[in-house]
């Protein structure tokens, strides 16, 4: 494919999903890190923990990832040297939406799902363009193999539309363990379909005792 030589982006593949429960998030992306159809690592995490229960994982060009999660990194330490505490996950995914949008006539070409719990305990994941317009949703996939991912997560998880009255909790019904399965097999599927996406799953269960991650092999081709 030609490329205009003032064309100063590149898109890196990888898969980011994230699934509200409850009581918990599940936050899981691939490894891989790809240019066209070499892979440069299979060992490249793609989640970032920014604050109080909150992680990001992100999708796109490695370059402003780096950049867009060093910028949150550094607001989220001065926020907590100004008021004392770590900043919740709701005000970590409006700063985001504000960086975002900050740079929105050069924008970073990166695709972020941001999920923690929120001040009541609650999953939350929030999704993103990439000029920052953001929704908070029950479960959410960005990437190269987000097209794969959430038609099954849309039938296995049928979260309530925004329009009905009264409005209810966009949560999934669906227990930690089994969102933590559903995570595997969506990504066991989607690796069989996209070249991207592969190597191994990093996968973050964040809950009231805190956060822990696993890691499981996948598709190495």
């Amino acid at each position: 494919m030609s490329r205009r030589g003032d064309w100063v982006y590149e898109n890196n593949g990888g898969t980011c999903v994230a699934i509200a429960g409850a009581d918990y998030c599940v936050v899981a992306a691939d490894t891989r890190l790809s240019v066209g159809y070499s892979i440069l690592t299979r060992d490249h995490s793609k989640i970032c923990e920014l604050a109080d229960k909150c992680v990001l994982a992100s999708s796109g060009f490695q370059g402003d990832i780096k950049a867009l999660h060093k910028n949150l990194a550094a607001r989220e330490l001065l926020y907590q040297h100004q008021h004392n505490k770590r900043m919740s996950c709701p005000a970590m995914a409006q700063l985001l939406s504000n960086t975002l949008y900050y740079k929105r006539f050069f924008p970073y070409y990166a695709f972020n799902v941001l999920g923690g719990l929120d001040s009541e305990g609650k999953g939350c994941v929030f999704t993103y363009d990439a000029v920052g317009s953001y929704e908070r949703t029950g479960f959410s996939a960005q990437g190269t193999g987000s097209t794969l991912i959430m038609p099954v997560l849309d039938n296995q998880l049928k979260s309530p539309s925004p329009l009905l009255l009264p409005a209810r909790d966009a949560v999934t019904p669906l227990s930690e363990s089994e969102a933590v399965d559903l995570v595997k097999d969506v990504f066991a599927s989607a690796t069989e379909r996209d070249i991207y996406t592969g190597d191994k799953l990093e996968i973050v269960v964040i809950n009231k005792a805190g956060t822990k991650r696993e890691y499981i092999d996948l598709r190495k081709d």
